[in-house]
């Protein structure tokens, strides 16, 4: 099933001071056979985050050391992976600050199981393009999108969380051209507008990266005031 490949190598960060509920959050995450990494403060998960790069974050906004949408607002400055809130707090206001704060979804406390799980596992399946086992391959660049691995003349290149977002987000979208804006909303979201700088110097990074073998095309074009278009793939698919 998809479910179970997906499953298989995903890496979820769970932060919950909530004894009875962390255990329960993990108890769920582990029935699903996903990698799960734990934290019981606001500070320990924000180091975890940037040294594991986790695919989801499940997290309450009730922490002691740190205000949760603060910290939803922090993780969203350097990666848009899924973020979905499980709190007793259940105001409209409460809601709405942490989904503009950057929160894919809000789940309130006590929840079902099944619910969550399928929860996690939608917000999961748009993260991952559809067609697992489907590639860009172009000259000497390859781009395993079901395994999320770049490979330059037979070798890994290795991106941070949001390079490769950004990388992915073009060659998806090879032979088109895709534009700044659209780009800062799909990696950046609400922070969109504050994020040109950043595009810019990734950008310049991936650049660096990818153009490292001599001779070979230029994979990225860019259209002046527009944005950007990736040389379009030569197959779409492992077959």
């Amino acid at each position: 099933m998809e479910k179970n490949r997906i499953s298989d190598r995903v890496k979820v960060l769970l932060v919950d001071e909530d004894e009875s509920t962390f255990y329960l959050l993990r108890r769920v995450l582990q029935r699903e056979n996903y990698k799960v990494y734990t934290s019981r403060s606001a500070r320990q998960g924000m180091e975890m985050s940037t040294s594991i790069c986790p695919d989801l974050i499940l997290m309450d906004v009730q922490l002691s050391d740190m205000d949760g949408v603060e910290m939803i607002r922090w993780i969203r400055e350097w990666t848009d992976c899924p973020i979905i809130v499980v709190s007793e707090q259940n105001s409209c206001t409460d809601k709405v600050n942490a989904l503009y704060a950057g929160a894919d979804d809000y789940v309130v406390k006590p929840f079902h199981e099944k619910e969550l799980a399928a929860r996690i596992h939608t917000a999961l399946r748009r993260r991952i393009p559809s067609g697992q086992g489907m590639y860009y391959e172009a000259g000497d660049l390859k781009i395993d999108f079901s395994k999320r691995q770049v490979i330059l003349a037979g070798e890994e290149v290795h991106f941070s969380p949001v390079e490769y977002r950004i990388l992915e987000c073009l060659a998806l979208n090879s032979g088109a051209v895709v534009t700044y804006q659209m780009l800062l909303e799909k990696i950046w979201g609400p922070y969109a507008s504050s994020g040109s700088r950043i595009l810019r110097v990734n950008m310049t990074n991936i650049r660096k990266k990818i153009e490292a073998v001599p001779m070979n095309p230029m994979y990225i074009i860019t259209i002046p005031r527009v944005g950007y278009r990736m040389l379009e793939s030569q197959t779409a698919s492992v077959g």
